[in-house]
């Protein structure tokens, strides 16, 4: 059993449990994901069943997509809803706060960034999750890391707010906001430093990744729907789904058997490939084969992840 399961993510699990409980529905020991969602967090999880798991490296740096709801007036330790909130003096009450140092701050934040990893995240320092740290009352040094913020905007629970909303601030102390960003990004950090830059202080109330890479919410699926489902394996998409987003090169019928034992294919003048790009490589029968890459010094596409027959390395 090998594809690809999008996932509605619920808030109170962890990604883990996602993984385990996919496993179980299926009854297939090899499940994994693409990217992390916090507990509180729902959402798009791209589950990984299968040979499909070899894929990843293929899809954990796509873009993402979230809508956020930033809670204006405290910090909490975690950076969201779930954490102690972290008394400050001296910041505005939250209906005080002009909306426009919300906008204007929030333009200062566009394109290519620097975070600092929030202490209650999954990144390991050392081996070890800094969330593990955190819960024994530590605190690492973390080094700033660099995101894109691609596209950004303030909305309503119901759609988005007239341009400029001058009156927000004066009827709600939540703020939402969608973002599109490269993987890795901190959604709680990013609110966070907005707020700052505004001249208040702010967590996540809500996080929802709307898209992961090219699938989306609505192709989604919550975990009840997968169990009650007769055959739970039909809800799997193919692996070619995985890497769609990238080039084809259709091998000759004679070289999928060589290209299946990890052997070159010479290339001719006409395929114009591009050195240090991945392809999908695949069977005049569209089945995918291998993911490879263009060396031009011998001009030929090598394979650097074998997945068709019952390669397993």
């Amino acid at each position: 059993m090998d594809g690809i399961l999008i996932i509605d993510k619920p808030a109170g699990i962890t990604s883990h449990d996602v993984v385990n409980t996919v496993r179980r529905i299926l009854g297939i020991r090899r499940v994994g994901h693409t990217g992390t969602l916090d507990p509180f967090a729902t959402g798009v999880m791209v589950v990984l069943v299968g040979k499909a798991t070899r894929l990843a490296r293929f899809l954990d740096k796509d873009e993402k997509e979230y809508e956020a709801l930033m809670r204006i007036g405290f910090e909490t330790d975690t950076g969201d809803r779930t954490g102690k909130k972290i008394e400050e003096e001296g910041i505005p009450h939250p209906f005080m706060t002009d909306m426009r140092a919300i906008l204007v701050a929030m333009m200062g934040f566009f394109d290519e960034i620097e975070q600092i990893p929030p202490m209650f995240s999954a990144k390991k320092i050392n081996g070890q999750k800094l969330y593990e740290r955190a819960r024994r009352g530590e605190n690492v040094e973390r080094k700033p890391v660099k995101v894109e913020i691609h596209e950004m905007m303030l909305f309503e629970n119901n759609g988005k707010w007239p341009w400029p909303p001058h009156d927000l601030l004066a009827r709600t102390k939540d703020v939402g906001l969608r973002v599109v960003c490269s993987a890795g990004t901190y959604i709680r950090t990013l609110a966070e430093d907005i707020a700052r830059a505004a001249g208040t202080r702010a967590h996540l109330a809500e996080l929802d990744r709307t898209r992961s890479g090219r699938f989306k919410k609505e192709m989604a699926i919550s975990l009840e729907e997968l169990e009650a489902m007769p055959h739970p394996g039909s809800a799997l998409l193919p692996l070619e789904e995985a890497v769609s987003h990238l080039p084809a090169f259709e091998l000759p019928p004679e070289r999928v058997s060589p290209t299946l034992k990890g052997l070159s294919t010479r290339i001719k003048e006409t395929d114009r490939l591009i050195p240090d790009t991945d392809y999908r490589m695949i069977s005049p029968q569209k089945e995918l084969v291998a993911i490879g890459s263009f060396d031009p010094h011998e001009n030929v596409i090598r394979p650097k992840l074998v997945l068709g027959g019952d390669n397993r390395s």
